[in-house]
């Protein structure tokens, strides 16, 4: 199938099914590009139809970014709203357009993020949850303040998350992250966190894990 232009470039790997078929959009981390996370599309499902994007923002001397993330003296790291809003709304239209443009089931979407790529996988799920149904948010964190204004007063109730964590994270603290379930337990949010003993990444363990996951859902 080739790939059509639209608000984000992609590549893609055709479903087997004739109709409608379920999607699985890939989000990258920061510094990756729309070819790293599609490594795993050909251990998933035939089903699905699975579109993996790149991030807006180019980053020199190559790799991209969602939004950027900027390093004080200390160590701290901080994060550009602005931009991180910016493109949490250009996913979510990206969704419709995938939809359209690809003939996806917009009632079996599932978002599969990376690091930035999974902090905005929440941000739009969370903002937009009449477009999302599942999320596999690998090695992110809660980021509430790129939230839609009220984002806690949406109907939740076909929404899954599958999180999961590396416990030696280098990049992402694994403290962020144990705050990820009580904040989603709190909202009423069917969800799932686990912790590997992995740096910040995925290692075979983890996706099997979220496979089965995936499978049930």
């Amino acid at each position: 199938m080739i790939t059509k232009k639209l608000s984000l470039e992609h590549v893609l790997r055709p479903s087997t099914l004739e109709g409608k078929a379920p999607l699985i959009l890939m989000l990258h981390g920061y510094g990756s590009d729309e070819n790293d996370l599609f490594s795993f599309a050909s251990e998933l499902p035939g089903e699905y139809l699975i579109v993996s994007a790149k991030a807006p923002q180019q980053m020199m001397p190559y790799g991209n970014a969602w939004y950027e993330i900027n390093f004080d003296a200390q160590g701290d790291k901080f994060t550009n709203d602005e931009q991180a809003i910016a493109s949490r709304d250009l996913i979510a239209t990206f969704i419709d357009e995938i939809v359209e443009a690809y003939h996806a089931d917009a009632q079996q979407v599932t978002l599969l993020g990376f690091s930035q790529g999974a902090i905005l996988s929440y941000a739009v799920a969370l903002s937009y949850p009449n477009k999302v149904q599942n999320i596999i948010a690998l090695s992110g964190y809660i980021h509430a303040s790129i939230y839609k204004a009220g984002y806690e007063n949406n109907d939740f109730s076909n929404l899954s998350i599958y999180a999961s964590h590396g416990n030696v994270d280098q990049v992402i603290p694994v403290e962020w992250a144990r705050k990820n379930k009580p904040f989603l337990d709190e909202l009423g949010i069917e969800n799932k966190y686990s912790e590997f003993p992995v740096g910040h990444g995925v290692n075979p363990e983890n996706f099997k894990e979220f496979k089965n996951w995936l499978a049930q859902h």
